[in-house]
């Protein structure tokens, strides 16, 4: 009974066909004496009929068949008749009359049943995994990632990129994350780390000569959990010799585009679209904007002055003074801001009431907004609405529209100056957040932007991929609780060139060699020009706060090879999680991994991270202190 065809195979041209199938139980189902068994593999499902007039032995094990049990079957293709074609099989032409049947192995009692997509809890599904993993769309989500990372294996070897591992064992360095350590049998109180990336051997291979280099690399971070993170994760980790960041990113946009066409169909555009960082805040509020949608945030600064709005004035004079104190210690900053963001009256099914726009406020606050503020912009020559949030009875401007509501009052004579600049319209509702620090104004709002996206659909129908790289990255941020600098992506960055005279004196000015590729808000990639210049490597290291002797004991194996003519060379590495995540359309990574850990970074299944004995603790020379 071993098969000789599968379950999704069969067509009308097959029948006539005697044929054996093996798989599960999907459905079954008796209608007047004969059986219609729904049998399931990977490939697909087919329908097998046990009729009325099978012998009584057939027709009584088809009868103890219950859902995934495991069986195989012997029978004759035919063809369905015209009515009873099913046009959503793709074997729903045929079907198998079974001559035989064998049952490979029964099922337990269900925990939950093996739909199309489960509805049951994320732990169970982890619990019972490998069932969860029988379903079409866990089926699909696996088979599309093992066809990316084929695709991806594809283009990089025709790309002339050498497939290279790097060691799973390495030395414990600081790269952002905590390590996950591995302690040594054989050397007491050492340990090994499980790699945060193959960041330090991908360069290394370089100073080796190998100048195209790229790894399906398995990494692993311990951090706290949160949102969607895995304790491990697989990236498409490239490095390249003698080139710049345009190399790079050209590269990039070439293998995407192959992965794309090659799995989905998806005819990707030859060219990114392009922001700086600076650009990304101040429009999307975000260095990962989804540009499915636009709405973007606009400067509201130019009219605070000549309102009456007090919290407004009083963010932008707090935010010039400490950008002035900052500035008398050396350190560069952007100061205050009020953000405002226009929402057309045609994308909102209803004017937003009250508790909405209330809703909105609670979401900006999660980002350290103090509130959210917000108006609407009624027809020309109308009063303040009757009956809506806070109308504040705003005078008419005849001819000309008015704003009503919320804030308004503050700005009433500048109306139509403020509708102008915005571009809003009748209807339209301008939210607004203002803060000393134009880091939080931007976001806060940027935030609500997002949430805004979601809430109203402006990212639903069709799928969309629409890419954009972020570039000119700040290659330093200032942490004011330990009164020091620090690398804003890591330490390896080349710092643009024109900054290399003003390291030391100005810091937050410099832009690193930096850029994230971001598909509909989500940070898909990220990658730099590195340094290859030992000195350079120091002043880098000397700002962040390593003096020489801690990078020696860290990273003196790097900066050692520098000195032996290291090439120029930059890379990217794009998460493979994520992108195989947004390509079939989910939101959580754990869709596309087998057998991922839960929120907590605990597998149901296996119940690891687990207790171990005594006799182990002992050879690794460890004791547990409660």
């Amino acid at each position: 009974m071993k098969r000789t065809t599968t379950c999704g195979t069969l067509r009308a041209a097959d029948a006539g066909r005697t044929v054996i199938l093996n798989g599960w139980v999907h459905r079954r189902r008796d209608h007047g004496g004969i059986s219609f068994i729904n049998l399931r593999d990977r490939y697909g499902i087919t329908q097998a009929v046990v009729d009325q007039d099978a012998p009584a032995e057939l027709k009584a094990l088809a009868a103890e068949l219950r859902n995934e049990y495991c069986v195989a079957l012997e029978g004759s293709v035919r063809c369905r008749p015209g009515d009873m074609v099913n046009p959503d099989m793709s074997t729903g032409e045929i079907e198998v009359l079974v001559k035989r049947l064998v049952i490979l192995n029964r099922c337990d009692v269900l925990p939950f049943q093996i739909e199309d997509e489960s509805n049951a809890g994320e732990d169970l599904r982890l619990k019972y995994r490998y069932l969860d993993l029988r379903s079409a769309g866990m089926q699909n989500r696996i088979r599309l990632r093992g066809e990316v990372s084929f695709a991806v294996r594809e283009w990089m070897g025709a790309q002339g990129f050498r497939e290279i591992e790097t060691p799973t064992f390495i030395k414990s360095t600081p790269e952002g994350a905590r390590d996950y350590l591995v302690p040594s049998r054989l050397y007491p109180g050492k340990f090994y780390a499980l790699p945060q990336s193959p960041q330090l051997y991908k360069q290394l291979l370089m100073v080796a000569g190998f100048d195209n280099y790229f790894q399906i690399a398995r990494c692993y971070r311990d951090e706290d959990a949160r949102g969607d993170r895995q304790p491990e994760f697989t990236q498409i980790d490239i490095e390249m010799s003698f080139v710049d960041r345009e190399d790079v990113l050209s590269m990039t946009e070439g293998l995407m585009g192959y992965v794309f066409k090659k799995t989905l169909g998806v005819e990707l555009p030859a060219k990114f679209h392009r922001l700086s960082w600076e650009e990304a805040q101040e429009r999307y509020g975000s260095d990962k904007p989804d540009l499915r949608f636009d709405l973007p945030l606009q400067d509201f600064s130019p009219f605070v002055e000549a309102g009456s709005f007090q919290a407004f004035k009083d963010a932008l004079s707090q935010g010039a003074a400490a950008r002035r104190a900052a500035a008398q210690k050396g350190i560069t900053t952007a100061g205050g801001a009020v953000k405002a963001l226009v929402v057309p009256a045609a994308l909102m099914p209803a004017p937003y009431s009250r508790k909405q726009i209330e809703e909105l406020e609670a979401h900006a606050k999660i980002y350290k907004a103090k509130g959210l503020a917000w108006m609407k912009v009624a027809p020309a020559g109308s009063p303040a609405v009757s009956g809506s949030p806070a109308a504040s009875g705003s005078p008419t401007v005849s001819g000309s529209p008015v704003l009503e509501g919320g804030v308004s009052k503050f700005f009433a004579d500048q109306g139509a100056a403020i509708v102008s600049a915005l571009g809003a319209g009748p209807g339209d509702l301008i939210l607004l957040v203002a803060d000393s620090r134009r880091s939080v104004a931007n976001t806060a709002l940027g935030a609500v932007r997002s949430r805004l996206g979601r809430d109203l659909n402006l990212i639903g129908g069709a799928p969309r991929f629409e890419f954009v790289w972020i570039v000119d990255f700040p290659m330093f941020e200032f942490n004011e609780e330990e009164n020091r600098w620090e690398a804003a992506h890591h330490m390896f960055t080349w710092p643009q060139e024109k900054y290399h005279n003003t390291l030391e004196s100005d810091p937050g000015s410099v832009k690193g060699d930096l850029y994230d590729l971001v598909l509909n808000g989500f940070e898909l990639a990220s990658g730099s020009i590195r340094i290859h210049d030992p000195q350079l490597q120091k002043r880098i290291f000397n700002i962040v706060g390593f003096d020489n002797d801690q990078a020696e004991r860290r990273f003196g194996f790097l900066t050692e090879a520098f000195k032996y003519g290291a090439p120029p060379h930059g890379g990217i590495a794009p998460g493979l999680d994520r992108l195989v995540m947004i390509m079939a359309g989910q939101t959580s990574i754990k869709e596309v991994i087998a057998f991922p850990k839960n929120s907590f970074a605990v597998s149901p299944m296996d119940d690891s991270p687990g207790i171990v004995d005594d006799r182990q603790l002992r050879e690794l020379h460890l004791a547990i202190n409660d």
